[in-house]
């Protein structure tokens, strides 16, 4: 128990003693059964081995002037299974996301321990990660005619970039869930890639450095299972999570309404962005899972057609339940 406190220290004085940077990693609407991904203390804390798919096709049809497609498109597969041999669990995860001409190819592999606290499990997790990041220049497009970035930048640039995620979660199995956890906590700067010394005026130059990095983001996040007690089929889903780093803050609320285990649909909301509706099913071991996101920055539904958000999960139990005869929900599994 000692060193498990020691560990949650360690991590929250991590998050608070260190600085934040830039752009944050890649959005998803249905986080809920996405938490592997932003948390590796997810990991095994179930108590089947789970295979999830999702693709997002963010602010569909969005271009750049000359008619290229720029909108961010992002693929996701993950695993995650208990090990009772390593008291914990184990996950893995590959990811591509394309923003315009800049494309991002992840494989994460990570290990939560997992302790029987309370009426629930605590999970202490992390991941290692491994980036191959490039940026395809020469389809950029100069707004300044003198941009030295692009001058000395001509052609595609890639590099692969190493770092590592750490995450705590406590859950109660169908009641709720609490985590919380950063990625990229190494904040991993390439090669210098290309500098250039700007003159500000007469007396003042300025001097600049680029380089491909990987952005600190943190999550903090919760869930609850609320059954009706004369409805019992009939059970509400609230969520939220709350995403950040320097650049911006976001903040996720979401409430499904699920019948019999089996269809579920209801509402995201995610601050100054978009309001998205959600539907899904279940069918034995597999789930599936719809989201559209209803753009409301300034970017506007016109331009951007929204967003869509396939989700495929299957898990399967190692061990099946021992004469359990009460009412259970199998959607955080």
């Amino acid at each position: 128990m000692r060193h498990i406190k020691i560990t949650i220290l360690i991590f929250i004085v991590t998050i608070i003693g260190t600085s934040l940077q830039a752009q944050q990693e890649p959005q998803f609407t249905q986080n809920m059964f996405n938490r592997v991904y932003t948390n590796p203390g997810f990991a095994g804390i179930g108590d089947g081995i789970c295979v999830t798919g999702l693709v997002r096709q963010q602010w569909a049809g969005f271009k750049d002037s000359e008619g290229n497609k720029v909108s961010p498109e992002t693929f996701l597969v993950s695993i995650e299974s208990p090990v009772r041999i390593l008291k914990g669990g184990l996950s893995a995860l590959v990811m591509q996301d394309k923003i315009g001409f800049t494309k991002t190819i992840t494989l994460k592999v990570g290990y939560s321990f997992i302790k029987e606290m309370g009426f629930g499990k605590l999970g202490v997790g992390a991941q290692v990660g491994f980036n191959n990041r490039s940026v395809d220049f020469s389809k950029f497009i100069a707004v300044d005619p003198n941009d030295q970035l692009l001058q000395k930048l001509t052609g595609e640039e890639s590099e692969i970039l190493i770092d590592a995620s750490l995450g705590v979660v406590y859950e109660v199995s169908d009641h709720y869930f609490v985590g919380i956890s950063v990625n990229q906590i190494l904040q991993t700067k390439g090669k210098e890639l290309a500098n250039w010394t700007t003159n500000v005026d007469s007396n003042t130059t300025e001097s600049f450095i680029y380089k491909m990095t990987l952005d600190r983001t943190f999550y903090i996040q919760g869930g609850y299972e609320y059954v009706f007690r004369n409805h019992p089929n009939f059970a509400l889903l609230p969520y939220a999570m709350i995403k950040f780093d320097q650049a911006a803050v976001q903040l996720d609320i979401a409430t499904l309404l699920e019948y019999k285990n089996m269809f579920w649909g209801g509402l995201n909301y995610r601050y100054q962005d978009a309001v998205s509706l959600i539907l899904g099913l279940q069918y034995k071991n597999f789930k599936l899972g719809y989201s559209y996101d209803i753009t409301t920055s300034r970017l506007g539904l016109s331009r951007t057609g929204g967003s869509h958000e396939v989700m495929l999960k299957y898990c399967f139990k190692i061990e099946p339940d021992k004469g359990r005869k009460s009412y259970r929900n199998t959607r955080f599994l």
